[in-house]
């Protein structure tokens, strides 16, 4: 992996263990602290302590604009003792003290020396590693598809003629246990909001009411559809589809912008088919299954 994006892992974890030191932080990339300090150094275009406290400032202006703490809790969050030592790092960084800069924020990023910086809400962005177009998505999506055909296959193997044969009885579980209409387009829904969240760096609104009405449903994808659309045409545009995002937990997992949209573009259609083969079963059957290519070719000629 390369050094950036592995030291940019353990930071995410690493964040709030202010007593860690450079040289535990080292030992966790098992590199020496020489070698670390080195080597992140060189990749990243500034030290490593010197990156780890410029995203400490930056989740703290963060803070100071999404929450309502006091400039002091905020400050000890990222790491400073005082209010003072707090106060005099962000006016340094920011160019107004933390009390000041609230008022009248500006831009969260600090300096760009190797564009990994804090991702809203809990999260660091890297930088893409290649630019990645949208046909080179689309053609990864299909290429998973080959590729998946052909591991079902290998799987089917191990089955027998009377499991070859044996009519299908529907199995999701892991994916969603049993759904229904309303909670399948309830999860279609706020799959959009969720990933739409994560590619903008927001806050998704918890918990989603449970047993919504159609009619909120319907108002909560006016909001989060359009949005969403936007954040996967921005980014195809800018052709960030490479960045990815690191997600903080137990397990850190980083996801490229990229991977996303393939993963809303592959469990989206699953829940999609479900639903529309129950309106069918009600028949309701004016969708033609959500099939895309009727819709796709009637919508280009006009």
């Amino acid at each position: 992996m390369d050094p950036l994006a592995a030291y940019a892992e353990v930071l995410a974890v690493a964040l709030d263990e202010h007593e860690a030191t450079s040289a535990d932080l080292a030992k966790r990339l098992y590199l020496s602290p020489s070698h670390f300090a080195r080597v992140i150094a060189a990749s990243a275009g500034e030290p490593p302590e010197r990156m780890r406290r410029r995203i400490l400032l930056e989740r703290a202006a963060y803070r100071l604009l999404s929450t309502d703490r006091s400039v002091l809790e905020v400050g000890v969050e990222a790491g400073y003792s005082s209010h003072e030592a707090f106060t005099r790092a962000f006016a340094r960084a920011y160019g107004s003290p933390p009390a000041s800069w609230r008022q009248q924020p500006t831009r969260l990023p600090l300096g760009d020396p190797n564009r990994v910086h804090f991702h809203p809400p809990d999260s660091l962005r890297l930088p893409a590693q290649q630019k990645v177009s949208s046909m080179d998505v689309l053609v990864t999506m299909v290429e998973h598809h080959v590729w998946a055909v052909g591991e079902m296959l290998t799987q089917a193997e191990r089955m027998s003629d009377d499991q070859l044969d044996a009519r299908i009885e529907l199995s999701v579980e892991g994916i969603d246990n049993e759904p229904t209409v309303r909670t399948l387009l309830s999860r279609l829904v706020g799959q959009l909001d969720m990933w739409g969240a994560a590619i903008e760096g927001r806050a998704q609104d918890l918990p989603v009411p449970q047993g919504e009405t159609v009619a909120q449903l319907q108002r909560r994808l006016g909001a989060v559809g359009p949005a969403f659309l936007e954040q996967v045409r921005t980014v195809c545009a800018q052709g960030r589809l490479d960045e990815a995002v690191v997600c903080p937990g137990e397990r850190p997992e980083v996801y490229t912008f990229g991977a996303v949209i393939a993963h809303v573009l592959t469990f989206g259609p699953h829940r999609r088919t479900l639903v529309a083969g129950a309106l069918h079963d009600a028949g309701l059957d004016d969708l033609d299954g959500g099939d895309p290519i009727r819709w796709i070719t009637e919508r280009a000629a006009g």
